[in-house]
């Protein structure tokens, strides 16, 4: 673990010794030496991280095939909406619920002890959409980490459905696309990690109420902060069934990814800070967003991501809305274009047309490769270092140049920190400046023109995501 100290040295990058790739890109190494150009993918020019081997392997290990099967199984319960019936062995939310959590087992039997999977269930009162007191049950795998296991990055999807009576807890609600498209994504992905040994914590979830009023991830996220849970990343996948939109055309390698700029967190004391020094779209969400577009975004997920600079989709909403209420950065992952006939519907045919969320118009090798982002995220969040604490921009005196620090991270294969730069007018970090094992560096640039991050690396290259320094001494 590298020594905490106040005697870390203060590192000094003059942009005039930077060279140039052929994209137009400076990429700086501390001392003035040029560093190596990286690979171009759907990130960031100067910050997309390129798949190694070990995750090319892991990636190919999803599979289709048990993704379709469990989408399957979770329609033939016939309805899982969370008002149906919860002891019937067969049918309703709780024979999904009991099948859902006995799977999670088998995976967790096979993780030397790593994976542990439970049910979170809590009493909601009546309340929206909720006319009687109902037992609200979360499924939670936790493959715990074996370097920093108090970091942790959640991925979930919904297991509960609906027809187009929201209140309709009795007719068949198959929820195929809506979504068991994202809660068969979350099983392979355990199914796939738990035989793998994370530096940190990796926790699935397949949760209820969504379609009530999030209700499941609410408890949760709530459950999370009472806890003290250090988690730097939440990903909800919801309705990632399908590449076919409702005029017919596909897009069969495109994922959404919705992530906000202002935190829905934000305190007033934050807000007249973030209306100050400009950082709409510098929050720790967005900087998730880029994280996810320079590692899941390549031939090894087959996939481009495209990030959307929102919360969610005009009036709807998502499991990670209460995420992002209890101030954990959170994303959610939906197709490129929905068919909103075969999402809400009654299952029926009407002029000729079927109507419903049925388990044919899924598209289950689409559903493997959204899977694949989500696992090479996943997986260089939990092997990266965490992303770096209290980086701020040192303010105490007008100058032209730029001084940023942040605090020495504990992880034992650190091998140090980058300094990232953009102009304010662009979405991605355009330059990187590497500064070693450092708390603190000067950039001859103004502050004043430009936005700054900071990165941790690790020995093995791996890059956490960006940290936004904020205004400070």
């Amino acid at each position: 673990m590298p020594e905490q100290s106040a005697g870390m040295p203060r590192r000094r990058t003059v942009l005039a010794s930077a060279a140039v790739t052929a994209a137009g890109v400076p990429l700086i190494a501390s001392g003035g030496q040029a560093a190596a150009a990286p690979n171009r993918g759907g990130g960031g020019a100067a910050t997309v991280q390129v798949p190694d081997r070990e995750l090319r392997k892991l990636l190919k290990e999803i599979d289709a095939d048990r993704i379709e099967a469990t989408v399957r199984r979770l329609a033939a319960f016939g309805t899982r909406h969370t008002l149906s019936v919860q002891d019937d062995p067969e049918r309703g939310i709780g024979a999904a619920r009991d099948w859902i959590l006995a799977e999670m087992k088998k995976y967790a039997a096979v993780s030397g002890g790593r994976m542990t999977a439970e049910l979170q269930s809590y009493i909601q009162e009546p309340a929206s959409r909720i006319p009687v007191a109902t037992k609200i049950t979360n499924v939670v795998a936790t493959l715990r980490g074996s370097v920093t296991p108090d970091r942790v990055y959640v991925v979930a999807g919904h297991y509960d459905s609906r027809v187009t009576d929201v209140m309709d807890a009795t007719s068949d609600a198959p929820g195929a696309d809506d979504d068991a498209s994202g809660v068969a994504l979350v099983m392979e992905l355990a199914r796939v990690l738990a035989k793998r040994r994370p530096a940190a914590t990796i926790v699935f979830v397949a949760v209820a109420g969504e379609e009530q009023g999030l209700y499941g991830s609410g408890y949760a996220a709530k459950q999370f902060k009472a806890a003290g849970a250090d988690i730097q990343g939440m990903f909800t996948n919801d309705i990632i069934g399908s590449s076919r939109a409702d005029d017919g055309t596909r897009d069969p390698y495109t994922v959404r990814l919705f992530a906000e700029g202002v935190p829905t967190s934000e305190t007033p004391a934050q807000a007249n800070t973030r209306r100050s020094v400009g950082g709409e779209n510098d929050s720790a969400t967005r900087q998730l967003a880029r994280f996810v577009s320079d590692v899941g975004d390549n031939d090894a997920t087959g996939m481009n991501v495209r990030v959307v600079y929102r919360r969610d989709r005009y009036l709807r909403g998502g499991d990670h809305i209460p995420f992002l209420e209890q101030g954990y950065p959170a994303a959610r992952f939906t197709e490129p274009a929905e068919d909103f006939a075969h999402q809400h519907q009654d299952v029926r045919v009407e002029d000729g047309k079927q109507y419903g969320d049925l388990p044919e118009f899924c598209d289950f090798d689409y559903i493997a490769r959204v899977t694949r982002v989500n696992g090479a995220v996943l997986w260089t969040l939990a092997q990266a270092p965490g992303t770096p604490r209290e980086a701020r921009i040192v303010t105490s005196n007008l100058t032209n140049d730029t001084e940023l620090k942040w605090a020495l991270g504990t992880e034992p294969d650190l091998a140090g920190y980058e300094v990232v730069w953009r102009e304010t007018t662009e979405p991605e970090w355009t330059h990187v400046i590497k500064v070693g094992l450092a708390t603190t560096h000067t950039v001859d640039l103004s502050k004043d023109n430009v936005f700054f991050g900071v990165r941790a690396v690790n020995r093995d290259g791996k890059r956490s995501p960006v940290a936004f320094p904020m205004p400070g001494n």
